[in-house]
C-alpha cells in the first residue's frame, strides 16, 4: 500500500503582501497624500508636516497589520454588505435583524 502524497506548502505563499510592515496599497497612498502636499504647498513647512503625516500614518497602518494583516479587505466587506453583515461578537451581541422584504 502506497503512502498518501505529502505536498509541501511554502509560507511566502500563504504570506500577505506587505510594505515596511503595513498593507501595501495604504502605505503607497499615504506617500501619495504626503508627497502632494509637500510639493502642492512647496514651503518647508509642509515637507516638514507631509513628512509627520507619513511617518505617522506608517505607525499607525503597522499596528493594524500587527493585529489583522488583512484588515482592510475585512472593512471594505464590511461596507459593501451594509445592514447584512453585522461585525459584532460575544455573548451578548445581538442578532441581525433581517427586513421582511429582504429580496
Amino acid at each position: 500500500m502506497e503512502e498518501p502524497r505529502e505536498v509541501s506548502l511554502y509560507q511566502s505563499v500563504n504570506r500577505p503582501n506587505l510594505l515596511m510592515g503595513c498593507d501595501r496599497e495604504m502605505v503607497l497612498l499615504a506617500a501619495l497624500l504626503s508627497a502632494a502636499l509637500i510639493f502642492s504647498v512647496a514651503t518647508l513647512w509642509s515637507l516638514a508636516i507631509g513628512i509627520a503625516a507619513w511617518v505617522a500614518a506608517v505607525a499607525v497602518l503597522s499596528r493594524m497589520a500587527k493585529l489583522d494583516p488583512l484588515l482592510r479587505h475585512v472593512y471594505v466587506r464590511h461596507v459593501k454588505y451594509g445592514d447584512y453583515y453585522p461585525a459584532k461578537s460575544g455573548l451578548r451581541a445581538e442578532a441581525m435583524q433581517v427586513r421582511k422584504g429582504w429580496r
